[in-house]
C-alpha cells in the first residue's frame, strides 16, 4: 500500500480551515471512494478527477482508491478540492514528489478535459495558507490576480493538471492549452432616480430638496409618514 499527503482548504464563511488530503490504495474491490464529510458536488470529484487524470496522460491505480479529507467532522462542500484529490490520487503511484505535494495547498476545480477551472472564496482559502505557514498555494489561472493579494506566500496559477503533475516532477510533454476564464459579469448601469417618482410624502421632499440646496445634513428617521 502506498499513501500521499496534500492539503486544500474548507470554508466556512470567510473562514479557511486546512484540510489534509490523503490517498490511499489497497488490495479490495476496484474504486473510488471520497470519505470525510463531503457534500453533493465534492462527492462527485471522483468521475471528474477520473477523466481529468486521464485526459492529462496521467494513470490512477486500477486497485481501491480511498481519499480522506481530515478533520473527517469539518463539513466540506464545493469542487475546489478536485485539485488537490487528483494530485494525492496520482501520486499514490509514485510519479509525484511527495515531499512537493506535502507542502503545497492545491485549491481549484477540474474539467473532464484536465482544465483547472475558477472557484470562489480563493482569497481567504489562501489566506488560511498563509497562516497556517505554508509557502507555496497553487490557484486556478483565473483566480491568480485575487490569490496575489495575500502576502508572504508564493502562488502558482495552474491552467492544467498535467502542468501542475510536472511541476511536482512527473514527467510529461509541455502543452500549451488555453486557460479557462472566469465569467465576466455585464457591466453595471447606474439606475436613475428622480424625487418626481415618490408619490406623496411632500414635507420630506421638499425637506430633501432644501437641504441639497443648501448643502444641509439631514435625518430621517422613524415608519413612513415622519416629518423629517
Amino acid at each position: 500500500m502506498k499513501t500521499a499527503r496534500t492539503w486544500a482548504v474548507a470554508l466556512t464563511g470567510v473562514d479557511g480551515h486546512l484540510v489534509e488530503i490523503e490517498a490511499d490504495v489497497s488490495n479490495q474491490t476496484p474504486g473510488f471512494k471520497i470519505v470525510g464529510l463531503p457534500d453533493k458536488a465534492l462527492g462527485e470529484a471522483a468521475q471528474r478527477v477520473h477523466n481529468a487524470v486521464t485526459n492529462a496522460h496521467l494513470e490512477l491505480t486500477r486497485r481501491r482508491l480511498t481519499v480522506n479529507l481530515s478533520p473527517a467532522s469539518l463539513p466540506k462542500h464545493g469542487s475546489g478540492f478536485d485539485l488537490g484529490i487528483a494530485i494525492s490520487a496520482v501520486a499514490t503511484g509514485g510519479v509525484l514528489n511527495a515531499g512537493s505535494i506535502a507542502r503545497t495547498v492545491h485549491i481549484g476545480e477540474l474539467g473532464l478535459d484536465g482544465r483547472v477551472r475558477p472557484v470562489p472564496g480563493v482569497l481567504p482559502a489562501v489566506f488560511a495558507a498563509a497562516r497556517a505557514g505554508f509557502e507555496q498555494v497553487i490557484v486556478p489561472h483565473a483566480n491568480a490576480a485575487e490569490a496575489r493579494l495575500v502576502p508572504g506566500i508564493r502562488v502558482r496559477a495552474a491552467t492544467t493538471l498535467a502542468e501542475v503533475a510536472m511541476w511536482h516532477g512527473a514527467d510529461l510533454a509541455p502543452v500549451e492549452v488555453e486557460p479557462v476564464t472566469a465569467a465576466v459579469a455585464p457591466p453595471h448601469e447606474p439606475e436613475s432616480l428622480d424625487l418626481v417618482d415618490v408619490v406623496g410624502q411632500d414635507e420630506a421632499v421638499e425637506a430633501l430638496i432644501v437641504a441639497a440646496a443648501g448643502g444641509h445634513h439631514l435625518l430621517m428617521s422613524g415608519p413612513p409618514g415622519v416629518r423629517p
